[in-house]
């Protein structure tokens, strides 16, 4: 794999989409997160810039375009640098 992806689930921890790196691979285990509109099951699929996640959390829909792969998870300042929010109603924060 080269250093422009990254497992989806890690990729999910460090954006802060999921509490736990064991509750994102979860997430993507139990059918909640598609991959560019095609669901996905295996949390070790390579995720990059440009791929567009539809995930279904408990109380929303969120969709994220992946701007990078993570290097660590850090705050909210560091993790939004990770993607672009394209959820309708959902403002980015700069």
């Amino acid at each position: 794999m080269d250093d422009e992806r990254q497992r989806l689930d890690k990729w999910l921890w460090f954006a802060r989409v999921a509490k736990t790196r064991s509750l994102a691979a979860r997430l993507v285990v139990e059918g909640h997160v598609r991959l560019n509109a095609k669901r996905i099951e295996t949390p070790a699929k390579p995720v990059g810039p440009g791929d567009v996640l539809t995930i279904a959390l408990e109380q929303q829909v969120r969709i994220l375009k992946v701007l990078a792969p993570g290097t660590r998870r850090g705050g909210y300042p560091e993790a939004k640098l990770l993607f672009d929010e394209l959820t309708p109603g959902v403002q980015r924060l700069e």
